[in-house]
């Protein structure tokens, strides 16, 4: 804003404002978050950039405004809001409040987490309001929109159990039509019972929800019209936002329309119900006064519950059959045996008698055979404890139900089929005198959630990838570090030894390889991280001294253009987590973020104590530490914010990066137990933040800097086990060359025979872990039975499982990883030693 903007407003020119309110027309600009100050006895509004969406159409000319001018819909409410503010000088807050508010040329409800805060003036009144806002519209309808759908889903569920379970129609159709009103919507709907006369089609008015009955009752059915007609024939659904401007609305006589009186339908939906066998049964028919109230949502779940409708119908009707065909078996043996017949035989449900006391199978319909493949013969040999060989006591349970005169209804269980799988079949079972008649519908597919086996195949896929990737990863990580040990220990060994003319030059030569060879060190240790195959030696961490430590190499590494700011809470959780690989991450972190600032910018590096709730796979809830590193950057497209973390992609040129860092950062923090979060939107910078579990006790307190040394031997006996014939003798070169006296052995067999064979005067072992035969682990632990007081001390380019466990080294391992130098090892031979 310039100073003409603010001198036209009521607020006066600037060098007439106080202190206090230039101030905070300077907070209020310069905020990233959305802020509005209400300044004065009016409330002129003074907000930020960040604000101006939330007002809309009403920017720039609110700028200054007093707020009963800018809010009008909303001063009744916000008027004593604002003035108990600043009255009592209290805060008020609260989230997902709810506004209506006119913008974008209509008015519309919204919902916004307020924060309403007096600000003071410079004789210390409070000359107005700070309010610090966020929109929550988007996600407050998303939660009704879940809730709105957990509901709908819980009442299909409810109805489908009800439905299945109910043999009396009145019944079954009054709690579908419930059912129908209660997922659309509707102020009312109802079940039009499909008969047939000899003249006409008519229709019966079976059930009614919403309304009393008596709407109906000085009305005739309706007929065969326009609207009608597409239901009762089973031509599918109709959906009309306002049925009386449809097309095919008011095209009989005499009403050409709704009747006088009728009840008031303006939103209409309709659905057939069809039974398996193709007859139309009926109808369900919803309305609503209001326009516009069905959406396709409404239409898709209506015609789910018509299925069921349809089902239950269907079994209802069989059910009655069956007891009408009982209730005239001695009368009418040869209609009912007819008749019977043809249901038993066309029927696609399993129909069966069934012995009372055993269960033994009498007789089958042909629906079994289609179904489970069994003949009849074989079937009838077996009882229905053979049948359902995994639900042998609920087969017992279901027998002693129905001798004490109790139905089975909506009864699952497992068949076995002739081809040796299992279909899950639902019954429904009744005694007639010392028999049982059995009908059951083949459920199988219905449980066949598609979602829920998406998901698992995509876990599975994830899993499988997963693995081949640390398989690919150690395989390859144990090869090239001892090839990497080769090169770098020899370019060092050949770089102590450098003399004479012309040595600057090949000195620099020697330089070249090593950096090159560490760089090629660096890439594995990488992919072993995001395998989560790399061993972490975790230990107590004070992650705010940590980030001090760093701030030194943090500054050389951003440069000049990037400012770094640390925001670190004062009292820090403690974490358990391998020092060295979080000073690596937080690096990597520091790093892309400067890449991201081509042009300079500012980078946070954040600490706070958070609590989380359970997450995905393996995420853990309770306390946890958490580390963020945020830029100003050029943030992320979702296309790359979605890959971020694979291995190998990068959006940097060719030779500049290597798609490996933050790979490297979510093996490492998984691997250690807890979560990776990242948010970014193109152009608007990105937050990367690492979640650590909180550990119990206080970090140890840093140990003093020490200068870099490499320290000699003092005529001690090393015994080196490596298989790799270079790798040896590079070590025992170097291990001699440090003043140590030195045995060799090329496998674990021939080095446990060199140390029976120098009766306890060897005192270290230097083993590789992944040895042919014996593993490493295996030869330390037979010569520490010829041997107790033995030290050990082991090295590996991928340790297997043989030493780490869940990602960890054994408690009391030492262990040097490869590639090291010259300098690593005299280091790392020297404390064993000495500790």
């Amino acid at each position: 804003m310039t100073e003409k903007d603010w001198s036209a407003s009521p607020l006066g020119p600037i060098e007439s404002w106080s202190p206090a309110l230039f101030q905070s027309v300077c907070v209020a600009l310069s905020s990233e978050v959305q802020v509005c100050m209400f300044w004065g006895p009016d409330y002129c509004a003074l907000y930020n950039d960040a604000y101006a969406p939330t007002i809309g159409e009403k920017h720039p000319a609110a700028l200054g405004r007093p707020a009963r001018e800018t809010w009008t819909e909303l001063w009744d409410d916000l008027e004593p809001l604002l003035d108990g503010v600043r009255d009592t000088g209290q805060t008020f807050a609260a989230q997902d409040r709810p506004f209506y508010i006119e913008r974008h040329g209509y008015g519309e409800e919204v919902y916004f987490d307020v924060s309403y805060s007096p600000a003071p003036e410079s004789d210390g009144r409070f000359g107005g309001v700070f309010c610090i806002c966020n929109e929550t519209t988007e996600r407050v309808l998303a939660e009704r929109a879940l809730k709105a759908e957990t509901e709908a889903l819980e009442i299909l569920n409810r109805t489908a159990a009800q439905v299945a379970a109910e043999l009396d129609l009145e019944r079954l159709v009054q709690t579908v039509t419930d059912a129908g009103v209660a997922l659309t919507g509707a102020e009312f709907g109802a079940f039009f019972y499909n008969v047939v006369d000899e003249s006409e089609e008519s229709y019966m008015l079976y059930s009614l929800s919403g309304v009393d009955r008596s709407h109906f009752d000085k009305f005739p059915m309706p007929r065969n019209t326009h609207v009608f007609a597409p239901t009762f024939v089973g031509e599918g659904v109709v959906r009309s936002d306002d049925i009386t401007k449809d097309p095919r609305y008011g095209k009989n006589d005499p009403y050409y329309g709704k009747p006088k009186g009728h009840l008031p339908v303006t939103s209409y939906l309709a659905a057939p119900v069809i039974s398996r066998s193709g007859e139309v049964i009926g109808g369900l028919f919803f309305g609503h006064a209001e326009a516009g109230v069905f959406d396709e949502r409404a239409e898709r779940l209506i015609v789910g519950l018509a299925a069921q409708a349809a089902i239950g119908i269907d079994n209802a009707r069989l059910f009655r059959a069956q007891q009408r065909l009982n209730a005239t078996l001695e009368q009418k043996v040869s209609e009912r045996t007819q008749e019977r017949d043809r249901t038993w035989k066309v029927s696609q449900d399993l129909l069966a008698v069934a012995d009372l006391e055993t269960g033994q199978l009498k007789s089958v319909n042909p629906s079994w055979t289609r179904l489970l493949g069994w003949s009849a013969e074989q079937l009838t040999a077996h009882d229905l404890r053979w049948l359902h060989p995994e639900h042998g006591d609920e087969v017992r349970q279901a027998l002693a139900r129905l001798k004490g005169g109790e139905a089975v209804v909506h009864v699952e269980g497992m068949a076995r089929t002739a081809a040796g799988g299992r279909r899950r079949i639902c019954w429904t079972c009744v005694r007639v005198e010392d028999q049982v008649y059995c009908s059951g519908q083949d459920v199988t597919d219905q449980h066949a959630q598609a979602e829920a086996l998406k998901e698992t195949e995509a876990q599975l896929r994830q899993v499988q990838k997963m693995e081949a990737i640390g398989q690919l990863t150690g395989g390859l990580a144990h090869d090239f570090n001892n090839l990497l040990q080769i090169v770098i220990g020899n370019l060092d060994m050949m770089g102590r030894r450098l003399d004479g003319p012309g040595r600057e030059k090949l000195g620099r030569y020697v330089d070249h390889a090593l950096a090159g060879a560490r760089r090629a060190a660096t890439l594995t240790q990488r992919l072993l991280a995001f395998a989560r195959r790399q061993p972490l030696d975790p230990k107590l961490l004070d992650v705010n001294r940590l980030a001090a430590d760093m701030s030194e190499l943090l500054h050389r590494t951003l440069g000049e253009t990037v400012e770094l700011e640390s925001l670190l809470e004062p009292r820090l959780w403690a974490v358990e987590a391998d020092p060295n690989q979080l000073e690596t991450a937080i690096l990597n972190l520091a790093l892309n973020a400067r890449d991201a600032m081509p042009e300079g910018g500012r980078l946070t590096l954040s600490t706070a104590n958070v609590e989380l709730e359970a997450g995905g796979e393996g995420e853990t809830a309770g306390p946890h530490v958490m580390i963020a590193v945020s830029d100003t950057g050029q943030g992320m497209a979702p296309e790359v914010l979605a890959r971020a973390i694979d291995p190998f992609f990068t959006t940097k040129g060719v030779g500049k990066g290597t798609g490996l860092g933050l790979s490297m950062v979510y093996g490492f923090v998984r691997q250690s137990g807890g979560r990776l979060a990242i948010e970014a939107e193109a152009g608007q910078g990105a937050t990367v933040r690492i979640y650590l579990p909180r550990a119990d006790g206080e970090a140890a307190a840093a140990p003093p800097e020490t200068a870099v040394r490499a320290p000699r031997g003092r005529e001690e006996t090393v015994l080196v086990c490596e298989d790799d014939d270079d790798v040896r003798a590079y070590t025992v070169d170097v291990l001699r060359e440090l003043g140590y006296r030195v045995l060799e052995a090329h496998d674990g067999p021939a080095a446990l025979r060199l140390l029976e064979r120098q009766g306890g005067t060897v005192d270290l072992l230097f083993t590789d872990v992944v040895l042919p035969g014996m593993t490493g682990a295996e030869v330390a632990e037979a010569a520490q039975a010829q041997q107790p007081d033995l030290k050990v001390l082991f090295t590996t380019g991928y340790a297997r499982d043989a030493i780490v466990h869940g990602g960890r080294l054994d408690p009391g391992v030492a262990l040097i990883t490869k590639p090291f130098t010259y300098q690593d090892l005299a280091a790392r031979v020297r404390d064993k030693l000495d500790g």
